[in-house]
């Protein structure tokens, strides 16, 4: 444990960021996995989970939870799922 005050305050600053990253990180994964199983599945509204799916990764990467790169990178294998089903539908 931390003794200089400047320390303390950090640490408590770390645990509520960790917190709110977690959190967001599980709506990003959750969002993401129902994204791909609608793709996977041919569902009906698998273009609005998708959308949907976007729209966290890139509020994820406006908050810094995220990287740009690493959002550009599911975006792109979201796409790249769609593309097939989209072609046969």
């Amino acid at each position: 444990m931390a003794n200089i005050a400047s320390a303390q305050k950090q640490n408590r600053k770390m645990i509520k960021n960790r917190a709110r990253n977690r959190a967001a990180m599980g709506t990003l994964r959750t969002a993401v996995k129902k994204a791909r199983a609608a793709v996977d599945a041919k569902s009906a509204d698998s273009a609005k989970l998708i959308k949907a799916a976007v729209s966290i990764v890139d509020s994820a990467v406006s908050k810094g939870i995220l990287k740009r790169r690493t959002a550009s990178r599911y975006v792109s294998r979201l796409q790249t799922r769609v593309a097939p089903v989209a072609a046969t539908a």
